[in-house]
């Protein structure tokens, strides 16, 4: 019957589109493993981070590193820059910098100043710290900037804090097999006064970290084409099936109708 035909092409049509946008879109599977990633980077994770100090000069302020392997950097230099913020009294400190892949710490201080200030304001703004590549992808929501916007602005201004970072590897893998390697953390803080062997109060803004051993790995996938024409295949063979079936029993029914209606005549 006619109806019925047109009723099969609407619904093969209906069923080809949806399985022709799932087989267009990609999924994101995702998986742990216990391994080292990155194996190519030589030991070393890049760092990128961006604070403002709004009550602290540029030349008070300074980066130091340390690490368990033995490095102790005070005053790292290296691909860095310091912005004067409210007319000097204030200092916005940007930095790229690599890490050994063993626990550590790195700090913004004055430890490096040529002369220490009687009573630092510590307060600060984090605008970003995140390790490894950047990573963008609208369906990967991870931890890659977890400090981002945190604000201490408001809390004691000669109180060190401590941020303790636990670093999570992180593997991107795209349609191509090409790879990035980025890094997610989860962080806990706290905030006291510490004061040095001679009484003074010498704060500091620490990022004490550790290297979590399981590795989460993002795969972007697509349905593969033997199975999106497989799909497309039992569609049209199973809906012309049920159609046939259908319209057999359509006229089966009509004609014993007819059978009835002229026994009935006669």
């Amino acid at each position: 019957m006619l109806g019925v035909s047109i009723l099969c092409c609407f619904f093969i049509l209906f069923l080809f589109l949806s399985e022709l946008t799932g087989f267009i879109a990609t999924e994101i599977v995702n998986e742990l493993y216990v391994d080292d990633p990155d194996k190519d980077s030589g030991g070393k994770i890049e760092v990128s981070l961006n604070i403002s100090l709004p009550h602290l000069h540029c030349d008070l302020v300074g980066l130091d590193i340390q690490d368990e392997m033995g490095r102790h950097e005070v005053g790292h230099i290296d691909n860095s820059m310091k912005i004067p913020l409210n007319q000097g009294d204030g200092c916005r400190f940007e930095g790229e910098f690599s890490i050994n892949k063993v626990p550590g710490n790195f700090h913004v201080s004055t430890h490096s100043a040529t002369a220490q200030p009687q009573s630092p304001d510590m307060t600060h703004n984090i605008h970003k710290l995140a390790f490894g590549e950047k990573l963008q992808v609208r369906k990967v929501q991870g931890a890659f900037n977890a400090l981002g916007g945190a604000d201490k602005l408001s809390s004691n201004p000669l109180a060190s804090h401590d941020y303790i970072l636990k670093i999570v590897p992180t593997v991107y893998e795209d349609l191509s097999g090409r790879q990035r390697f980025s890094y997610q953390y989860t962080v806990a803080n706290k905030e006291y006064v510490a004061y040095s062997h001679t009484g003074r109060i010498i704060p500091a803004i620490w990022f004490r970290y550790d290297l979590s051993p399981i590795t989460v790995k993002y795969t972007e996938r697509r349905q593969p084409f033997y199975r999106f024409v497989t799909t497309i295949c039992a569609i049209v063979g199973g809906t012309f099936t049920v159609a046939g079936i259908i319209d057999s029993c359509i006229f089966t029914a009509s004609e014993a109708w007819k059978k009835i209606q002229i026994g009935k005549m006669s």
